[in-house]
This record gives C-alpha cells, sequence and structure tokens, in this order.
C-alpha cells in the first residue's frame, strides 16, 4: 500500500520569513507524496488591525462575521497560500494552491450557535464551519498526487450552499489525514515551534519520543499534557483511532531529523 504524508504548519511558522523558507526547504526534500495544510492567524490578526477590525477569539476559535472572513479569505487562501507555493516552487517542489472550495475538495458545515461548557454562554461564531472526513473528496486530492503535485491547503472551505467558511487548520489536517487512511499508509505531522511533547514545558531536553493510548492517559491524569498540547493529543489519538497510521509532533525547523514525538495505538 502507498503512503502519504499530511504535513500542518501553523501561522507562527506563516509568518516568519525566515522559519517558513527553512520549512520549504526540507518539506521539498522529503520524497514520495505529501500535502501541506497551513494556518495563517497570525497574520489575519494584524491585517483586522490594520483595517480597523478587532479579533475576537473565543476558547482559541476566531469569531468570524461577514468582515472577518473576507479578510481571512484574502490572507489564507491569497497572501499566505500562494507565498508557500512560490517558496515551494522555488525549491523545486511543485506545489499547488487551493482552499475547500476548489474542486469543491473540501465541504463544510456552517456551525450553529453553540453554548459554552465553560460559561454557559450561547455564542454564535458566524461563518465557522465545521467537517468530518467524509467531507473531504480524497479522490480528487489523489488525483492531484498521481499529476506529481503537491497539495497545498489554506483553511478556507466552502459550504454546500455556496458560502465560504473558515474552519480549523487542525481539524482541516486531521480530516484530509483521515480521509487518505483507506487508500494509503497515512502519516499526519504537525510542525509547530517545539521539538514534539515535553514532560517539562520549560525544559526543551525533556521530550517525550512516543506516546500511546495508555501513555497518554497517565500523562492527562498526571497534569503532564495540559492547555493547548491537550486537544492536539486529543485529535491525534481520534485520527489514529479513524484509520490514521502515526500522528507526529515535532519542530517546524527540523522536519527532515528523528528528534519528534510519535503518537501510536
Amino acid at each position: 500500500m502507498e503512503k502519504i504524508k499530511v504535513f500542518k504548519i501553523g501561522g507562527n511558522v506563516v509568518d516568519d520569513r525566515a522559519r517558513l523558507e527553512k520549512f520549504a526547504e526540507e518539506f521539498s526534500a522529503i520524497p514520495g507524496r505529501k500535502v501541506l495544510i497551513h494556518g495563517g492567524g497570525a497574520i489575519a490578526s494584524a491585517m483586522q488591525k490594520e483595517l480597523g477590525q478587532s479579533p475576537v477569539m473565543i476558547e482559541g476559535r476566531r469569531v468570524t462575521d461577514a468582515a472577518t472572513l473576507r479578510i481571512v479569505t484574502m490572507v489564507y487562501a491569497g497572501w499566505c497560500n500562494k507565498s508557500i507555493v512560490a517558496l515551494l516552487q522555488k525549491n523545486g517542489c511543485n506545489a499547488i494552491g487551493l482552499s475547500g472550495a476548489d474542486g469543491a475538495v473540501i465541504k463544510a458545515t456552517k456551525r450553529p450557535p453553540v453554548r459554552l461548557a465553560s460559561s454557559g454562554e450561547t455564542v454564535d461564531y458566524g461563518f465557522v464551519g465545521d467537517l468530518d472526513p467524509s467531507d473531504i473528496d480524497s479522490g480528487f486530492i489523489t488525483s492531484l498526487l498521481d499529476m506529481g503535485l503537491v497539495p497545498v491547503f489554506c483553511a478556507i472551505t466552502c459550504s454546500r450552499d455556496g458560502e465560504l467558511l473558515n474552519t480549523n487548520a487542525d481539524t482541516v489536517a486531521s480530516s484530509i489525514a483521515v480521509s487518505l487512511a483507506s487508500k494509503a499508509v497515512t502519516s499526519l505531522i504537525y510542525c509547530f515551534e517545539k521539538d514534539g511533547v515535553l514532560a517539562d514545558r520549560n525544559d526543551d531536553s525533556s521530550l517525550i519520543p512516543e506516546i500511546t493510548p495508555d501513555i497518554f492517559r497517565k500523562l492527562k491524569e498526571d497534569g503532564t499534557v495540559a492547555d493547548g498540547m491537550l486537544p492536539k493529543l486529543e485529535n491525534a489519538f481520534k485520527a489514529i483511532k479513524d484509520g490514521v497510521a502515526e500522528v507526529v509532533i515535532k519542530n517546524s525547523g527540523n522536519i527532515l531529523n528523528d528528534r519528534q514525538t510519535v503518537c501510536h495505538s
């Protein structure tokens, strides 16, 4: 069975030209079939402020009204996506930049107002999309891979009613990986500013090289894994349960080395 690697980088990489250039160089050197998903939240927030808007984030998710949607679409599907594609092309990687609307490859569902468990408040996130792996046209993606192309997806999707929607990039990445798992042995690689999951978040030498469901349970119980890393790992093990072979968490600046955390069943 063939193998596909699905990479995800966040806005902190996209917003740092030096880090993005290094990532593009190393990503381009990785052989085989691969897909890249990127964020861009830091740039979108900066653009909102430049245009007199105040970004509204609730529980780590951006409230996306009509004005915000226009900005995040321009930033994610425009500047960020095409900048990444251009850098990959510079490094000999034949990338093609896409949103979920292109080829109807990702059809998300507009999120209804939700009641927050933390406060009991009901929040309307606006033009935000939720999606399931069944919403991904994996055949379209594999057809691009068959052509020797490297798909690069931003986090803008579309609804079946033709609305553009802002969707969490981690969710896009995991959903694409799960959708491809029926066609290939699929790895999902989350790239961020640390080398992986740390036993002590203030000690970069405390890397945990391997996490299984049993180990994850213990790390949650003793508080080693908390805050922002907790949902990342929960999503990782959900993806594994749904068919992804492994989820790797590593530093975006060193994707060619083996210093990383590998999550598997």
